[in-house]
């Protein structure tokens, strides 16, 4: 069944059972444009169909069942961490790789502790992307050596001079909406929530994070590297 709105591929002609379907997710076409270029020069992946955002890609999911999803952790609507929940819950053989432009602390811990299989940089090489989906199709986790490094090092000296550490996952996905200048309303319809759950849980993190504003929060963020000035 094809839905309106989303981009197909016709596969028909995949007869073997050893090929990788896998769903882009990205909000910018041209980024989807150019890893499926990647993709495509491998025999064994099938790039299935692509989505503009986490409300896409959990519909498609349910219509393509992928072995692989390619999730930008960053997008509109209901974003990369919440639609990596969501297709977690629905399918145990749909396996997670989010991506992200930033690769501090929390963000790739929170990604991995929701459900996804890997964690990729959206600098990493093709080479590396290759070989992540193969390891997390074969049931292993991925993680870069250098950012796996750092969640192990953490584990043992647990001890961040990052505020956003404390934030849960829930937290984290609304901070990151409200530096985007989000409004309440929106945030809320966006996570299927009330505006005052959205609001509870905003005070709670303004607390944690010794904030009194959306621009305080929107400033502390930028300092830790959560965001880049251009995304504001």
């Amino acid at each position: 069944m094809w839905l309106e709105g989303y981009t197909h591929y016709n596969n028909d002609d995949l007869v073997s059972a050893n090929v990788i379907k896998i769903i882009l997710a990205d909000d910018h076409e041209l980024v989807r444009t150019g890893i499926k270029r990647i993709l495509d020069d491998e025999r064994e992946f099938s790039v299935v169909a692509e989505a503009k955002d986490g409300e896409d890609a959990v519909k498609l999911c349910r219509h393509n069942a992928p072995d692989i999803v390619l999730m930008d952790v960053n997008m509109p609507g209901m974003g990369g961490l919440e639609a990596t929940k969501k297709i977690v819950r629905m399918s145990e053989n749909t396996r997670v790789i989010c991506l992200s432009m930033h690769k501090e602390h929390p963000i790739p811990s929170q990604v991995m502790q929701i459900g996804a299989f890997g964690f990729l940089t959206k600098d990493a090489e093709p080479e590396e992307m290759i070989r992540a989906i193969y390891k997390v199709h074969a049931g292993q986790k991925y993680l870069p050596a250098d950012i796996a490094q750092n969640i192990a090092i953490r584990r043992v000296i647990p001890e961040s001079d990052n505020p956003f550490d404390v934030l849960s996952t829930r937290e984290l996905n609304i901070a990151m909406r409200l530096t985007k200048g989000q409004k309440v309303p929106e945030i809320a319809n966006e996570l299927s929530i009330s505006a005052k759950t959205v609001n509870t849980y905003r005070y709670r993190m303004f607390e944690k994070l010794g904030v009194d504003t959306d621009v305080e929060l929107t400033h502390l963020a930028l300092r830790h590297k959560l965001i880049e000035p251009k995304m504001l």
